[in-house]
């Protein structure tokens, strides 16, 4: 629909809404509206339109994820521009001397790090270019990174560039300018007199609030996913081949005909037609309907799948009373799911047998032959469905084909005949209904490599700045550590010098992340009708898992220095 320029698409569905509601009899309880095809690609919930929609929840959440990684290496720049400060205590003494005051030293090292930054973001943008061909064969896309021709790029990457250099240059600059020159000369500053200590070992909690966060929601997305692959469906679907085909509206002689043709192949163990597979996202019909010569519609809808008495045996579902659908066309029985039994208040399966359902206006009534049990007709995002099954094999579009896992392609070879004779001017394609099923998941799947790459990245800088603090106090703290020796001190001794104060500060860091990271795990948990418990040793393995890695960066730093030879570090003593 093309609307006018002076009419809004919310003021045209308030017309459609008033105008369905005029037209649709008073038990017609469908609404309608209309919805603007930029909207289409941020839409989860209408349909997935082949897993290419992304919430722009989501968005926000991967712009927040990389935010917080650019925050983690501006909190490494701070910390060590500040800690190797005196390093640069007399250049600072000197400059001073001859003049320069503290304006001056602040633009200079802020210059410093305006082109450090520059340096960074242009092998950001060539690491970028290399790495994007693996982006987009992870999430199977077809992205292009052209700086040149597109400005939208270069002004992100010029933003980024003087922000960045704001938020690390900023402070270590004043840092430096407010050195003492006379002191700075006499070579009098260390690391602890620089100032900066406390803000330092909080920005150190800082980093590890967000790797352990990372961490700890990683862990919940793979078990999340691991729990949506291992849970029982409630019907088969291993080695079941869906074949799509038109409908045919002459009745079931060509269903027949293609049942017969694929029985008689090597392979084939069992066939049947139907309008969809057991489980579906998009492509399933609700309807509402009438219960028992009810003068009023049911106050819920239910599923409505068109399938042939091959149906149940084929998908091996399971009947918890009565029987199965007889080979009838057109409609004449309903089997129905436990979930529409519970719906209709009845207690017992029984209890609904031979009770007659009417829908689409009175236009099928037949009686309740079966209920079967429960099972997923759609993803596990979602609550089981009421569900009502019928035949007519005007409504077949799918064939399901059950193939002996032996010789799959031979047997697939030999269907794709059987269809080119029969369609002969249409295309023939098919699917194994265990890929649809994983193809559900398919944007999780990719979401949690994408976590998982984050959350490396996360602990990877973090202990990177680790292990330049780690190196530092190492130089600095050389004669200590010299004198602890002479003394006694063993390698332990050293090491836990050196690690107990990062330790502790990723312990609180620790503390912090965990409610931040069950605060939002859980929210996210809660778009899953089915969901694993959050449980305390997801976030023990991932406190676990940062303590274990910052140990073992601060330790190299700290036995290089407790096996070095105490005599050089006091020789000038």
């Amino acid at each position: 629909v093309l609307l006018p320029p002076n009419i809004s698409v919310d003021n045209f569905n308030q017309q459609l809404r008033a105008y369905a509601r005029k037209v649709q009899s008073p038990d017609d309880k469908d609404s309608y509206i209309v919805q603007p095809l930029s909207a289409v690609h941020y839409d989860t919930q209408t349909g997935d339109y082949s897993n290419k929609t992304i919430s722009h929840e989501l968005l926000n959440v991967l712009w927040l994820i990389a935010a917080f990684i650019l925050l983690i290496a501006c909190v490494n720049f701070i910390n060590l521009s500040t800690a190797q400060a005196v390093n640069r205590a007399k250049e600072v003494g000197v400059r001073k001397v001859l003049g320069s005051n503290k304006s001056q030293l602040q633009i200079q090292f802020i210059v410093e790090t305006f082109l450090i930054v520059t340096s960074a973001v242009i092998l950001a943008a060539v690491i970028t270019i290399l790495a994007l061909p693996y982006v987009n064969q992870l999430l199977e896309l077809s992205l292009s990174f052209n700086i040149l021709n597109n400005p939208a790029i270069i002004l992100f990457l010029f933003t980024v560039t003087i922000v960045v250099t704001a938020l690390a240059g900023f402070y270590p600059s004043i840092v430096l300018s407010r050195f003492n020159p006379v002191n700075a000369l006499k070579s009098k500053l260390t690391v602890n007199t620089a100032k900066g200590v406390s803000l330092r070992r909080g920005l150190v909690v800082f980093q590890f609030i967000i790797a352990q966060a990372l961490i700890i929601g990683t862990l919940i997305i793979v078990k999340q996913m691991n729990y949506f692959m291992n849970q029982p469906l409630g019907f088969d679907k291993d080695a079941i081949v869906n074949v799509p085909f038109r409908p045919d509206r002459t009745g079931s002689k060509l269903t027949d005909y293609l049942r017969q043709q694929l029985l008689s192949v090597n392979g084939v163990q069992a066939a049947s037609f139907s309008s969809n597979t057991p489980v579906e996202d998009d492509n399933d019909k609700w309807t509402t309907f009438k219960f028992d010569n009810a003068i009023k519609e049911a106050d819920f809808q239910a599923i409505v799948k068109f399938a042939d008495d091959e149906y149940v045996p084929t998908y091996k579902l399971q009947l918890a009373a009565g029987r199965n659908l007889q080979p009838s066309d057109p409609t004449r029985e309903f089997l129905v799911n436990e979930s529409l039994v519970k719906s209709l208040g009845f207690k017992k399966p029984e209890d609904i047998l031979n009770k007659e359902i009417s829908i689409y206006g009175g236009l099928i009534t037949c009686p309740v032959v079966g209920v079967l049990k429960d099972f997923n007709d759609r993803s596990f995002r979602n609550n089981l469905a009421p569900l009502l099954i019928t035949t007519n094999s005007t409504m077949y579009r799918q064939a399901a084909i059950k193939v002996a896992t032996t010789n799959i392609s031979s047997t697939m070879q030999s269907v794709k005949k059987i269809w080119e004779q029969t369609f002969p001017d249409y295309v023939y394609e098919y699917k194994f209904l265990d890929d649809k099923i994983e193809n559900f998941y398919k944007q999780e799947n990719q979401l949690s490599q994408l976590y998982k790459i984050f959350a490396a990245i996360a602990i990877f800088l973090s202990c990177l700045g680790l292990y330049g603090l780690a190196s530092f106090m190492a130089v600095q703290r050389i004669k200590e550590v010299g004198v602890r020796k002479v003394l006694g001190a063993s390698t332990g001794n050293i090491v836990y010098l050196f690690s107990k104060e990062f330790i502790i500060l990723i312990a609180i860091g620790f503390a912090i992340a965990t409610p931040i990271a069950w605060y939002y795990m859980h929210q996210w948990l809660q778009d899953y009708a089915y969901r694993i418990n959050i449980s305390w040793w997801l976030f023990a393995a991932g406190g676990l898992v940062a303590i274990i890695i910052a140990l073992i960066t601060v330790s190299f730093q700290a036995i290089r220095a407790a096996i070095a030879n105490p005599v050089k570090s006091l020789r000038t003593e």
